[in-house]
């Protein structure tokens, strides 16, 4: 598909998709553009399940949302949750998506990398949610997903103390599961992407379905995941190859 937007710069390859947030003279700050652009991509990724990978530009993941079209967002623009909407979608995309962050990643920044399934930082990374400031809250995921990330009293202070903590700090509160020089920073994202691309892809897109469901929904949930699961060719074919590989030692 050839992509040809504003706000984002797309690369592709057969078992990745790169997505560069490109609004550098603004520090990345997500607009309805980006929004409307990351749909599309999301609709793409959907009907093509790949892995993808989340990646700021000029030393900046995003900044938060776009102050200028923030402010006059009122009661009905709030209810259609257009950041909320995106993310969730991004969340429930069928293959893993990274978040590869350098730089600040605050408000909707953070909201949006709280939204892939793994993050990579650098130690310059700066992780905030200062909605509170401005008289607003993290309503596009960082009230809940934070907390789920970090422990609430950890979420507590950056939601409500307006707490921002560098790459080291994620890491340490497992924010972030790798840190690397800034140069590096998309490497280290392609190399979990890899070893991502190393397991049957079926097995990682039924898996991230089942994590995603209540604890209501388990175990019973499971059992139907894995009756698919039990059928598929890739199954059948990765097993064997292990016990070849077994014998053959």
């Amino acid at each position: 598909m050839n992509f040809d937007f504003d706000a984002l710069t797309i690369t592709e390859s057969d078992d990745l998709l790169i997505i560069e947030l490109s609004r550098p003279e603004v520090r990345n700050a997500i607009d309805q553009t980006m929004v409307n652009e990351l749909h599309e991509v999301c609709a793409y990724l959907e009907e093509n399940p790949k892995t993808a990978i989340i990646i700021g530009s000029d030393g900046i993941f995003a900044s938060g949302a776009d102050i200028g079209q923030l402010r006059e967002r009122r009661r009905e623009d709030a209810l259609r949750g257009i950041n909320n909407s995106i993310f969730h979608r991004i969340a429930q995309l069928p293959m893993p998506v990274i978040a590869a962050v350098d730089g600040f990643a605050l408000g909707g920044g953070l909201e949006l990398a709280l939204a892939a399934d793994f993050r990579v930082a650098t130690q310059n990374a700066k992780f905030g949610q200062p909605e509170a400031s401005l008289g607003i809250m993290a309503a596009a995921g960082g009230t809940w997903r934070l907390k789920a990330a970090v422990g609430e009293p950890l979420a507590k202070d950056i939601l409500l103390a307006g707490r921002i903590i560098d790459g080291e700090e994620a890491k340490t509160y497992q924010l972030v599961s790798n840190l690397a020089p800034a140069e590096d920073l998309l490497d280290e994202a392609k190399k979990l992407a890899q070893r991502i691309g190393k397991l049957d892809p079926l097995a990682v897109r039924i898996t991230k379905s089942v994590m995603a469901l209540p604890e209501s929904a388990h175990p019973q949930a499971d059992n139907l995941a894995q009756a698919i699961l039990f059928e598929s060719e890739a199954k059948f074919d990765r097993m064997q190859a292990f016990l070849d590989r077994k014998k053959s030692k």
